[in-house]
């Protein structure tokens, strides 16, 4: 079933977060400093090509992580989760888009505080 999801997914708003993803990574890169926000960015990018049957936990923060989500917030977390939640608002307008909602809605959270939290696969 995730399968199905994940090529639904694509269709539903999945290639304009993986962008936005991939596009905050350039930016990112352009400075030496910016490089390991960039290349988080690049990781999350392909995981939001294929979300379902991923889960994400927020448990492993320590105080690189926190002064990384902070500098992350500042320049680019902020578009990232508004565009998610605004892409999670118009899919959850149907019923039958809900469930691609909720991802976007996931995504949301990982936009905002991408460091420190680890992606599972349950597939």
């Amino acid at each position: 079933m995730s399968i199905l999801g994940n090529i639904l997914w694509l269709i539903f708003g999945g290639v304009f977060s993986a962008i936005g993803w991939f596009l905050a990574g350039i930016i990112c890169c352009i400075t030496i400093i910016g490089i390991p926000i960039g290349l988080q960015c690049f990781k999350f990018a392909k995981m939001v090509i294929w979300p379902f049957g991923t889960q994400i936990d927020y448990g492993n923060l320590n105080s690189g992580s926190i002064i990384l989500n902070v500098i992350w917030i500042l320049f680019c977390g902020v578009e990232l989760a508004i565009s998610s939640l605004t892409m999670g608002a118009i899919c959850c307008l149907t019923i039958i888009g809900i469930p691609f909602g909720i991802q976007h809605f996931k995504f949301a959270g990982l936009a905002l505080l991408p460091f420190g939290a680890q992606i599972r696969r349950f597939i």
